[in-house]
């Protein structure tokens, strides 16, 4: 049965924000059509931390701490110098379509998702990879015929990746071995009906889907069975994080549609939501 939870707003007034990081007490993300990348505390006290032409998306950070940045339209990885970016790797070469979500795990590499093709140019839909970018720039196509990667986790062990594909309604799971190479793809869950986008892991093993079409969030077990479901409508949600000082803060990216269309409507916000378990793994 859904569940008749109450979201409080953190944040409003934003065009698109996705990507949702908890990183040294508070909560990171992109702001698609301001160009933004943001931080905000548990007050809601926010700051403007960088400026991305081209359209932030994903975030993370290598093991000394500097901000990697997913830079969308022009396909690059950028990381953040004092006030500046410098470009860690172009990905246009391999990926098929604006770059989107990203995990960066214990030792750095970070791994990069891409739509495949443009949807808002009315592309027909086909199937992209997941880019690994090493600390060092080096590029690897680490998984290959995904339809529309997305969120993407990885556990505690560092031993499972689990990514999202929106418009296969799953979630697909690959082992990592200790070089970064993906194998032994499998589907971890099928959830009909749902578009899985941003996605976080919790210490019971289960991840929050945040399914924008579907104006929910659910939160699935392996093998498909849902736990609960949070109704949004008419609003949708496009990512989520476990976050706080003890990670039982669920951060939910929500807005009244995608696309471009949504920069001149400031209808994004951040909201929040008190639960049980607390977030593990990466991101």
């Amino acid at each position: 049965m859904p569940d008749p939870a109450t979201l409080t707003t953190l944040v409003d007034g934003l065009t698109f924000p996705e990507g949702p990081r908890w990183h040294d007490g508070r909560l990171w993300f992109s702001d698609f059509y301001s160009h933004r990348v943001l931080a905000v505390d548990e007050a809601g006290k926010l700051e403007t931390i960088a400026s991305v032409p081209q359209q932030p998306s994903g975030l993370g950070w290598t093991r000394d701490g500097k901000l990697l940045v997913v830079s969308m339209l022009d396909r690059r990885l950028l990381r953040l110098e004092g006030d500046r970016f410098t470009q860690v790797a172009d990905l246009s070469a391999l990926a098929g379509g604006p770059c989107n979500d990203m995990v960066v795990d214990a030792q750095g590499r970070a791994y990069v998702g891409n739509f495949g093709f443009d949807r808002h140019k009315g592309e027909e839909q086909r199937t992209t990879c997941i880019v690994r970018v090493d600390p060092d720039g080096r590029l690897t196509t680490a998984a290959d015929n995904l339809l529309f990667p997305n969120g993407t986790v990885i556990t505690p062990d560092g031993k499972t990746m689990i990514v999202g594909e929106t418009f296969a309604h799953r979630l697909t799971a690959f082992d990592v071995a200790a070089d970064g190479t993906l194998s032994n793809r499998r589907q971890w869950a099928h959830v009909a009906g749902c578009y899985p986008d941003g996605i976080c892991l919790d210490a019971e093993g289960a991840i929050w889907v945040s399914d924008p079409f579907g104006h929910r969030l659910v939160r699935v077990f392996e093998g498909g069975r849902i736990a609960r479901e949070i109704p949004l409508a008419p609003r949708g949600a496009y990512a989520c994080m476990l976050g706080g000082a003890d990670r039982r803060t669920l951060f939910v990216c929500s807005n009244s549609g995608s696309g471009p269309s949504m920069a001149g409507k400031r209808d994004g916000r951040i909201e929040t939501l008190r639960v049980e378990v607390p977030g593990a793994g990466w991101p």
